[in-house]
């Protein structure tokens, strides 16, 4: 049984939701959060205070953390962000283009992620993870949402329909890519426990994005457990702010490749290594979006391939050997060009297909050698790494659209 509870949201006061919203803080830079931050009530002055800082200010320095819980506490003292009377679920629906999700916005179970209730699929890097839990713990509160996704449920599907349908709007939002973000609280007993106890059977759920905010969340429960001598399990801290959304709504975008070089051998001599593992053909249109899995594009010095997987060098059982990220890294990536870890080598990029093949070929005109467009991973093949306690290859999968921070908050105590 799934414990997924509703909260009592931090939330903008009525009419500040566009003024206050910003992207997550990991997806702009610093000169975007700068440029963001010209508006004194956006939250991004909470999630990225170093821009309010002298800019030679480490961003990992405690004076960051410091500053953001300032920054929290002057919007909630200014009424710029109020707090729910009663605790609520939120329906989040979201629309890019022609593409519709729809999930639900509630407080997951600290215990449950430990117990692996909630699986995950990616490793956490240690700084970034410390960077969270000083944040949180800091500034006493989730001001991101963790991603995450269980398996479509017809009867959770025909609610999440009918309420969008039934309740009054609570927030709307359009975001800088044209992406109408959309809230609707529910508060009412009835729809509440209606709720819960829908997302009571659900046997999983998986962290789609925010592997960071999890893992830090979950280390947040423990400083703040060790530090109360009255613990009961049932506090704020238990919990960590989410969004659940049925695994059938939601589309992962291709995560492409672009390598600074050759690694010392010729385009003659990389192309024969390359047949050694894939059949090569030129490609009927530049650029080359691949069509189906086990299939890549391939722009080398602005000429663009197809590449197919031979069998045989991949095993199509193994859920993290078939995946399409794996076979190039391990027949390609690794023993042609040398990149052994991708985490780390500051040969490859990763170009997020939001950003289009375009970018690819920007790269490449800029002088960067060769450039990789991936058929996108499918949301079945993520679970059934997660399912499998194994984890993906760096860089996997990239998810549209993202989140908005500044929302909802969730406050620890």
């Amino acid at each position: 049984m799934s414990d997924f509870r509703p909260f009592r949201a931090v939330r903008p006061a009525a009419g500040l939701e566009q003024k206050v919203n910003c992207p997550p803080y990991d997806v702009i830079s610093f000169e975007e959060a700068r440029e963001i931050g010209r508006n004194p009530e956006s939250f991004v002055h909470v999630i990225r205070s170093e821009i309010d800082l002298p800019e030679e200010t480490d961003h990992y320095d405690e004076s960051v953390y410091l500053k953001a819980k300032g920054n929290f506490e002057k919007l909630l003292s200014d009424a710029i962000l109020v707090q729910e009377e009663r605790p609520a679920y939120y329906i989040y629906w979201q629309k890019m283009k022609d593409h519709v999700q729809i999930g639900i916005v509630g407080c997951a179970s600290v215990d449950e992620y430990q117990r692996e209730r909630i699986k995950k699929h990616e490793l956490t890097r240690q700084d970034k993870e410390e960077d969270r839990v000083k944040h949180i713990h800091t500034v006493g509160a989730n001001t991101g949402l963790v991603f995450l996704t269980f398996r479509s449920s017809e009867k959770l599907e025909e609610l999440l329909s009918r309420y969008v349908k039934e309740l009054e709007l609570s927030m709307r939002v359009i975001d800088e890519n044209d992406v109408e973000h959309r809230l609707y609280a529910v508060k009412d007993d009835k729809r509440v426990e209606e709720l819960r106890q829908s997302l009571g059977e659900i046997e999983n759920m998986y962290i789609a994005d925010g592997h960071h905010r999890a893992a830090s969340s979950s280390r947040v429960r423990e400083l703040m457990k060790a530090q109360n001598p009255d613990h009961t399990g049932k506090e704020e801290y238990n919990y960590f702010m989410a969004v659940a959304f049925p695994h059938s709504y939601l589309r992962i975008m291709d995560y492409n490749r672009v390598v600074k070089d050759l690694g010392g051998i010729s385009p003659e001599e990389f192309m024969d290594r390359v047949g050694a593992a894939f059949d090569i053909s030129h490609a009927p249109e530049s650029p080359y979006k691949p069509v189906k899995r086990h299939e890549f594009g391939m722009c080398l010095y602005g000429k663009w391939y197809v590449l197919t997987a031979r069998s045989g060098t991949f095993d199509e059982d193994d859920p993290v050997g078939s995946l399409d990220v794996d076979i190039l890294q391990r027949n390609l990536l690794g023993p042609v060009l040398g990149i052994d870890n991708p985490r780390k080598d500051p040969r490859i990029d990763f170009v997020g297909g939001i950003r289009g093949l375009k970018a690819l070929e920007n790269r490449i005109t800029n002088g960067w050698a060769v450039a990789f467009s991936m058929f996108p991973t499918s949301m079945e093949e993520l679970l059934a790494v997660a399912d499998s306690g194994k984890i993906m290859p760096p860089k996997s999968t990239w998810f549209e659209p993202k989140l908005r921070s500044g929302l909802v908050v969730h406050l620890l105590k």
